[in-house]
């Protein structure tokens, strides 16, 4: 897989309530990836920039809201998220990256 396309793949870590809870709890990170991505991309993205295993990658497709904008009905675009699983005994800090 070529490196420069593997940088483009994570766009930003998620960080909210909900994923703070599934780092603590279960091992498990969040990231805002490329539409284009798939979890093998991930997968590999994930285990070259942080240098962990990564164990199982899920991806949602996330629709973008219905929303007006000053007299004109728009879209927000969509977007896609991954949950990265790492292997026991792996952890990273998402924040720094």
């Amino acid at each position: 897989m070529n490196q420069d396309h593997l940088y483009q793949v994570l766009l930003a870590p998620r960080m909210t309530e909900k994923t703070v809870l599934l780092s603590e709890s279960s091992n498990q990170y969040v990231f805002k990836v490329a539409t284009t991505a798939t979890k093998k991309d991930i997968k590999q993205a994930v285990e070259m920039l942080f240098e962990v295993k990564v164990d199982r990658v899920q991806t949602v497709n996330v629709k973008g809201k219905q929303k007006n904008f000053s007299r004109r009905s728009g879209k927000r675009s969509d977007w896609k998220k991954a949950y990265i699983r790492l292997a026991e005994g792996q952890s990273l800090d998402a924040s720094a990256e």
